[in-house]
């Protein structure tokens, strides 16, 4: 008898793109596990920010990335921008990356099975996801948005200064030599630059169901 594995579906695409909501979303509707996998990253870098210790220090920062526990991350911990900063830092170690990977995939196959978000993981972390989308926008687009986000949390700042900071961050993840940010050969596209959450949704789910019923009829 074949036993069914785990329903993985991976996620990428840059900061800013909807991917994160998204994948909540397509976790809550088909109950699957969600795992934002750049919060693994935030919490090697908060520990070594916690305990003082250089963002560098690659022995430490192997240490941290060994205690980290997929299952028990606090987004509210990790959220701070700070923290968002140094991780980009200890995330192109390729001890840690070769740790928190390992991590992530055990994380994907418990069942019922999960919805991965990040950078790398229908090219890297999970290669053979039954469904890979690439969620992406404009730059501009993606900078509006930070800019509502951060208006409607009471706080003001630049478009222009996130929108070059935006365009850093997608240099510096599309750039680095260990898996950089790309779209997976098999990987879905879809570009929410002018789609409202729920119509991405829509159409991340569409893309979702054509695949597993394309599965079922094999």
């Amino acid at each position: 008898m074949t036993v069914a594995r785990p329903l993985v579906i991976a996620i990428d695409g840059p900061a800013g793109a909807g991917k994160g909501t998204l994948a909540r979303r397509l976790a809550d509707y088909y109950h699957l596990n969600l795992l934002d996998t750049g919060l693994t990253y935030r919490a090697v870098a908060y520990d070594l920010m916690s305990r003082g210790r250089r963002l560098d220090d690659r022995e430490a920062a192997m240490e941290a990335a060994n205690n980290v526990d997929p299952g028990r991350l606090d987004r509210s911990l990790l959220s701070a921008h700070a923290v968002g900063e140094a991780a980009s830092t200890v995330a192109v170690i390729p001890g840690v990356r070769r740790i928190l990977v390992e991590k992530q995939r055990a994380f994907a196959e418990r069942p019922p099975g999960a919805v991965l978000d990040g950078r790398d993981i229908g090219t890297v972390v999970c290669p053979d996801a039954g469904v890979k989308l690439y969620v992406t926008a404009s730059a501009e687009v993606r900078a509006r948005r930070r800019l509502a986000e951060i208006e409607a949390a009471g706080g003001s700042g630049d478009l222009a200064g996130i929108l070059a900071d935006i365009r850093r961050r997608d240099e510096r993840d599309m750039g680095r030599a260990d898996s950089p940010l790309e779209r997976a050969a098999d990987a879905h596209l879809l570009d929410t630059s002018e789609m409202a959450i729920e119509t991405a949704f829509l159409a991340a789910k569409a893309i979702v169901d054509d695949v597993l019923a394309a599965g079922n009829e094999a």
